[in-house]
């Protein structure tokens, strides 16, 4: 007897394919076993929810919760991690936390550098229409905007422009 080869029965198979893969991953993980990167396929991915540190119920979960804490610097990470887990720190290690550390930083810095000026171009937007509504003439709006928020005149005409 020959097998079907239809498109249903090739999905069915890939899908079992798949609950195998799945079911492999999840031992591996709940072993703690870790994969090299030959091992895993990059389509898999693990949803793990972070919360408070006393909330996490595993090993894995209180792990994570020490490397993607923002509120603890790297020294801290690395004294937890040689302590409370027992892997030993190493130079390569510490300066891998640490720039791990420095990179979320990074990151936090960004944002904010990027909401001060979502919030300079909202305060500049308001205060325009709030002229033009008690029709003040466009060469005053613009040394406004060039005197409060310290622009160019060239700036501050691609604002007014931009608002209308």
């Amino acid at each position: 007897m020959r097998p079907i080869r239809t498109t249903i029965a090739k999905n069915i198979h890939a899908t079992d394919e798949k609950t195998n893969y799945d079911a492999a991953c999840k031992r591996l993980l709940s072993e703690k076993i870790i994969l090299a990167k030959a091992d895993y396929d990059l389509m898999t991915a693990v949803m793990i929810c972070l919360g408070k540190e006393e909330e996490s119920g595993t090993d894995v979960l209180k792990l994570l919760n020490v490397l993607l804490s923002t509120e603890t610097d790297s020294k801290d990470k690395c004294q937890i991690l040689e302590e409370d887990f027992h892997i030993k720190m190493t130079q390569s290690l510490e300066s891998e936390v640490s720039l791990m550390c420095n990179l979320s930083k990074g990151v936090e810095e960004k944002g904010i550098q990027k909401g001060i000026q979502e919030g300079i171009q909202k305060g500049i937007a308001a205060m325009v229409l709030t002229l033009k509504e008690l029709q003040i003439s466009r060469d005053v709006i613009l040394n406004q905007i060039c005197e409060k928020f310290g622009l160019t005149e060239e700036a501050a005409e691609v604002y007014l422009k931009e608002i209308g």
